[in-house]
């Protein structure tokens, strides 16, 4: 009986060797979920982080872009606005003087003394240019001697002007005047009325009559 109880000892499988190699308190299960915890990792993401950050930056370029667009075009509409209004002016000032001219040369046009015809067609020419200028010297030497003879006299006042129309260089002005006018013939004076319609040119750095129509 002592044999056999022996060498059943010997068939029992030696289970030590297995007991140190499993660590204390690890189980069947720890396997199973290592494995889950490694399936469960997140994937790489291959989309780009700073994908929202590029479309923000490009929006605002386009913002910023559209309001440059704004500003250069209320520029561009303040600098014409200045522009038509410093023009206006310019005109404006133009057509004050050649008024002013109009005036001043209407009354030497319409002031003759045949003491001093001379003096008085030298001043008339000075004041004219272009059409009237032609005319007037052409004419002159007849209407002088025809002053002389007649003992002739004049003084002409403006007592009304306006302007007509404005251009550069050129202002058309309405003008009344009262000429006073004695002669060999009639010793006490008359008064004679005109309307006068002067077109004013600018030239040589003055204004000057170029066309002077009775109205």
């Amino acid at each position: 009986m002592t044999v056999t109880t022996q060498s059943t000892r010997d068939d029992e499988p030696d289970t030590s060797a297995d007991d140190e190699q499993t660590p204390e308190g690890a189980g069947p299960g720890d396997a199973d979920v290592d494995d889950a915890h490694t399936e469960t990792e997140p994937a790489d993401d291959d989309s780009d982080p700073d994908e929202p950050m590029t479309a923000r930056g490009w929006r605002r370029r386009v913002l910023l872009g559209v309001v440059a667009l704004v500003f250069a075009a209320l520029l561009a509409v303040s600098g014409v606005l200045g522009w038509m209004t410093w023009k206006q002016h310019q005109l404006t000032q133009a057509g004050e003087q050649a008024r002013q001219a109009a005036v001043t040369y209407a009354q030497v046009l319409t002031s003759i003394d045949s003491a001093k015809v001379d003096e008085n067609f030298n001043q008339v020419l000075d004041g004219a240019t272009g059409e009237f200028k032609d005319m007037y010297s052409e004419s002159s030497m007849q209407l002088r001697q025809l002053l002389i003879d007649n003992k002739a006299a004049s003084r002409g006042v403006v007592v009304e002007s306006a302007i007509q129309s404005v251009e550069e260089g050129r202002v058309v002005v309405l003008l009344f005047v009262d000429q006073s006018v004695t002669n060999s013939a009639v010793p006490d004076p008359r008064i004679d009325r005109s309307r006068i319609k002067m077109t004013m040119e600018y030239v040589d750095g003055r204004w000057r009559a170029a066309k002077v129509e009775l109205a």
